[in-house]
């Protein structure tokens, strides 16, 4: 009787085992599909770390004939062409004496890449729109032995945290109050679509321009109303916004700096 009982269970395990496996066969969600698992070359060209290294670019430029892109963030250089595609680490580039034109010299395992902005004003052949820097881009692909160049139009890419209601807390180092300035302190919207800002400069209104690249801000082309302004210290922060270069943003604060010298701190207001 034992041994009965014995054979009947082995046949049972037989049995579930092979519908176990109909069921796999059966129900090809449950299966592994080699597509799920598999990564291509073209899967690691957009990662999301260099999706979003490219989405957060600080300098973009195109051209035509042929068509091809550009961008520039913190981490990685990209061209893309119709038919190409090179992707480096980011470098700091050589500026020219007169630093209006910037030199980026890369060297990959796989190219060699050489990419000038110039500060001139560039028209797109195709559309006819203008764009403040002119590029020009050449590389040699492997074992290429002549490179490719290509020319069109690029611009700078305006922090988008200054797109904002900015109110002073410090000037040239000192904290500020309202009676320093009448009974209003200067305050300023920055508007980085247009690179533009408009504000009061604690006792006449102001507006400007903003110029803008990796590493530079400038406050400039500033005019101001004419009313008489007694025991002010409007003068003092209009120089001081003039003399602005540089700037960092944390805490809800803006920091207009003259390389490293502190010269304006506003603070961030809905």
């Amino acid at each position: 009787m034992k041994k009965i009982t014995l054979l009947f269970f082995v046949l049972c395990l037989g049995v579930s085992s092979c519908a176990d496996k109909k069921t796999d066969k059966d129900n090809p969600e449950d299966a592994i599909d080699a597509n799920d698992i598999e990564t291509t070359t073209d899967d690691l060209k957009e990662t999301p770390l260099k999706q979003q290294a490219a989405s957060e670019a600080y300098f973009k430029a195109n051209g035509t004939e042929p068509f091809w892109s550009l961008t520039i963030s913190d981490n990685m250089i990209k061209l893309k062409t119709i038919s190409d595609s090179i992707m480096t680490p980011h470098t700091t580039p050589n500026r020219a004496q007169d630093a209006n034109v910037k030199l980026y010299k890369l060297h990959t395992e796989l190219a060699k890449m050489n990419i000038q902005i110039s500060h001139s004003e560039c028209v797109n052949a195709m559309s006819g729109l203008s764009s403040p820097y002119s590029v020009t881009v050449e590389y040699l692909r492997g074992r290429d032995t002549e490179s490719t160049k290509l020319e069109g139009c690029g611009t700078y890419q305006t922090d988008y945290r200054l797109h904002d209601i900015w109110v002073l807390e410090v000037l040239n180092g000192n904290e500020v109050t309202q009676e320093d300035f009448g009974n209003k302190l200067p305050s300023m919207e920055i508007n980085t679509t247009s690179n533009s800002f408009t504000g009061n400069a604690g006792c006449n209104n102001m507006n400007g321009r903003l110029f803008f690249e990796y590493g530079l801000l400038r406050f400039v082309d500033i005019l101001t109303t004419k009313k008489m302004c007694p025991n002010n210290q409007e003068t003092e922060f209009l120089n001081a916004l003039k003399a602005s270069t540089n700037y960092k943003i944390e805490h809800n604060r803006l920091w207009l700096l003259n390389q490293s010298k502190q010269l304006l701190v506003f603070k961030k207001v809905d």
